[in-house]
């Protein structure tokens, strides 16, 4: 008994102290040009995220593109004392939205869609005949709503139909003037790019996306290979909500992932190998300035300081940041009931960082995750409401 005791000790030590070695060898480059190794981030991210009190995440640091760091905390089934991993697959919510956008402008390299086509054109018959959309007909601007308004957030759908008081979809502006954070403009896209390709987009994203990057552990709908190793969600007093279960897919945010695989989407953006180089320039080219206070609600239009400091903008799919001592950025956050994500990245270096939460808690830990590890100072926190008082107002709007 006691040399199986022993051997387990020593197996325990083994492995616990590679994995410590590991994280000791990784060094991270800082945007101000500093550096500090694997296990100092994880000391840091541990201590934030305790302090947030996140359930659990995952978190990964990429250097000219590749993944120099990652590393998984906390629990992702509390009631089963169950880790987080790195294979963990964790409800990416709204980070669905760019990686559809980033499918999206393959079909513009392919001549398949028109950025400035009017979508409807692409239908077969006019959008009010549709059922979701029957309360446009009196307004004609529907006419003139095109996949780069939908993309660039412009096109003056409300986020979601629910929000609207009387349940009723309507225009709020003349599509293409202005900003507002819109999940139904990603659905439209969704039905037209369905509609342009004759396969539902679960499909064309797991051969043109997830496939080709070798995303094995992502997917736009449920997978029963996932039961096994994915995360319950939890509310901000650590109530479980269960996992992502969805039987559709859905642009606006139906994706489950990993760190491991976000990594692999970051490689494969930034290397290259997912659009051309000039429908990536036109993906990251700013469309529409922001300079409201916040993000959300995304139909209010209250001014702030924050964009123009930084240049914010939104381009096809993807948050900018133009005006930075660090140079260009573009960013996306995830926002969802047991799932609160983030992920930017810095354009010259290729240095990114994406954290992964399966708490509503997560957006208390980000600015000092991002602060304190990757060095980014920039991200405007008052517009994204990563201080306290903006968590709670964005998780009443989300």
């Amino acid at each position: 008994m006691g040399l199986r005791l022993f051997l387990l000790c020593l197996w325990s030590w083994l492995i616990c102290g590679d994995a410590a070695s590991a994280q000791d060898r990784a060094r991270i480059h800082r945007l101000d040009g500093s550096t500090i190794s694997g296990s100092k981030a994880s000391s840091i991210a541990r201590k934030a995220l305790a302090d947030a009190h996140v359930t659990g995440a995952q978190i990964a640091v990429l250097n000219g593109g590749k993944v120099v760091w990652s590393d998984a905390f906390g629990l992702r089934d509390v009631a089963g004392k169950q880790p987080m991993t790195l294979d963990t697959v964790m409800w990416g919510a709204s980070f669905t939205k760019s990686i559809f956008a980033s499918y999206v402008m393959t079909l513009v390299d392919a001549g398949m869609i028109d950025l400035d086509k009017p979508v409807w054109q692409y239908l077969g018959k006019p959008l009010p005949q549709f059922d979701r959309y029957k309360d446009l007909a009196g307004d004609v601007r529907w006419r003139r709503i095109t996949a780069r308004h939908l993309l660039s957030h412009t096109s003056g759908l409300a986020n979601f139909l629910q929000l609207e008081p009387d349940h009723k979809m309507r225009i709020h502006w003349e599509p293409g003037t202005r900003f507002g954070y819109s999940g139904e403009g990603m659905n439209l896209l969704q039905l037209v790019v369905e509609t342009r390709m004759h396969k539902p987009l679960q499909e064309l994203m797991g051969e043109r996306i997830f496939g080709q990057l070798g995303m094995t552990r992502t997917s736009l709908v449920w997978q029963d290979s996932f039961a096994s190793n994915i995360a319950n969600g939890y509310d901000p007093q650590g109530v479980s909500l269960g996992p992502s279960h969805r039987a559709s897919a859905r642009a606006a945010g139906s994706m489950v992932t990993t760190i491991v695989d976000m990594g692999r989407f970051l490689d494969g953006l930034m290397g290259g190998r997912v659009m051309s180089a000039k429908a990536q320039a036109d993906m990251f080219r700013p469309q529409v300035a922001i300079n409201t206070l916040h993000q959300f609600p995304t139909l209010v239009d209250t001014k702030g300081t924050e964009g123009q400091a930084v240049g914010l903008s939104y381009g096809l799919g993807w948050g900018l940041l133009a005006g930075t001592k660090f140079g260009p950025a573009f960013f996306k956050e995830g926002h969802g009931d047991g799932a609160q994500n983030y992920m930017i990245c810095f354009r010259q270096r290729g240095d990114c960082m994406v954290i992964l939460t399966n708490s509503e808690n997560g957006e208390y830990a980000f600015r000092t995750l991002l602060e304190k590890i990757l060095g980014d100072t920039v991200t405007p926190w008052e517009w994204e409401g990563y201080t306290p008082a903006g968590v709670v107002l964005g998780q009443k709007n989300k």
